[in-house]
């Protein structure tokens, strides 16, 4: 099926056409197309106020605040891609996974997932699990026009992760002691969760998502072999679950260098790269016939504003003659960053790509 064609066979959606879209499809562009991991939340006063008192599981069960919070950073920035709000562990929480979001450490397994028997804890999602992810994308897709909206997911190694550690970790030592010590535990752990990621990204494009990304946050603890036998292919399971909807297809992880090469073979139309290789570079590792996002480094928005357009400069000189470039962050927007940097940021890429 085509990226410009729905899975009932419906005519091509306002937003094929957009800067981002063409950009994922390594066709020419009017200027480059920007966006930025966590553009809708934190660094915005208007979405400190408007999930005021309500937290962040929560938030997102909630339509018409999910879609006020996702159209913030649209509005402000003039972004060329919206991207849903929501949390990586929200496909968890909806099929009775006992977590929550807990402020300053992240999300917090009650009942890590440590035994076989504990696999019982992972059931399949239904698109009844998470009805309010498709009120919401309603809501979004008939504000957003022709701007495409990015639905995303958490990949099968960064969820299995946080589900074997119980929380954020920095070693990581449960989870590689299951994957190096019961393999096979560690495979049908993926295995689920590949099938509960794939479920909820369909959901998402069903519903009228225009692109999807699979953040495989944790990614970089690996080493490649380990990636190969143990992360890949899982993701590509994700990746080729959602191949005949035709939406393209973004892999970006944290600190996975070493890995660009594997995350290409893993399916998805463009690769996400963190600001530690340039992406000339990364191109290269990556190979032909992917487009490529990123990768300012979030730290540099916070120089004045020449630094940010001597350095905005260099990434858009290293992404010269890519087959496709989306530019982007190489990591989340960081919750102190002036707002007023960010959109500077966006129209000063615009100028100096535009056509």
């Amino acid at each position: 099926m085509s990226a410009n064609q729905s899975p009932t066979g419906q005519q091509p959606s306002a937003t094929y056409d957009s800067a981002f879209m063409k950009a994922a499809r390594r066709e020419p562009v009017p200027h480059t197309p920007v966006w930025f991991m966590r553009q809708a939340g934190r660094s915005l006063p208007e979405y400190h106020k408007a999930r005021e008192g309500i937290g962040m599981l929560d938030s997102c069960t909630r339509p018409e605040l999910v879609a006020e919070i996702t159209l913030q950073p649209v509005r402000r920035h003039k972004v060329d891609a919206a991207v849903y709000f929501s949390d990586i562990v929200v496909p968890l929480k909806a099929i009775g996974i006992d977590l929550d979001i807990k402020p300053g450490v992240g999300p917090v397994v009650e009942n890590p997932i440590r035994t076989r028997a504990d696999l019982a804890q992972l059931r399949d999602l239904t698109p009844e699990d998470v009805s309010y992810v498709t009120e919401a994308i309603g809501l979004l897709t008939a504000e957003l026009g022709s701007t495409p909206l990015i639905g995303f997911a958490g990949a099968p190694f960064t969820l299995a992760s946080y589900l074997v550690e119980g929380g954020p970790s920095r070693t990581y030592e449960n989870a590689k002691a299951i994957m190096y010590g019961d393999p096979e535990l560690w495979h049908d752990l993926l295995d689920r969760l590949a099938d509960i990621t794939a479920a909820f990204l369909k959901v998402q494009i069903e519903a009228g998502a225009s692109a999807v990304q699979v953040f495989d946050s944790w990614a970089g603890a690996l080493a490649p072999d380990d990636y190969r036998r143990s992360a890949l292919p899982a993701s590509a399971k994700v990746f080729r679950a959602v191949e005949g909807y035709g939406v393209p297809r973004i892999h970006f992880g944290v600190g996975t260098g070493e890995l660009l090469g594997l995350m290409g073979e893993a399916g998805a139309d463009v690769v996400g790269v963190d600001w530690r290789v340039p992406l000339d570079e990364a191109a290269r590792r990556v190979g032909p016939g992917k487009a490529l996002q990123g990768n300012l480094d979030p730290t540099v928005l916070f120089a004045p504003t020449e630094a940010v357009e001597a350095k905005t400069r260099e990434v858009l000189d290293t992404a010269k003659g890519l087959e496709g470039h989306i530019f982007n962050l190489g990591h989340g927007v960081m919750p102190s960053t002036d707002p007023d940097a960010l959109t500077r940021l966006v129209e000063y890429v615009h100028t100096e790509t535009a056509v």
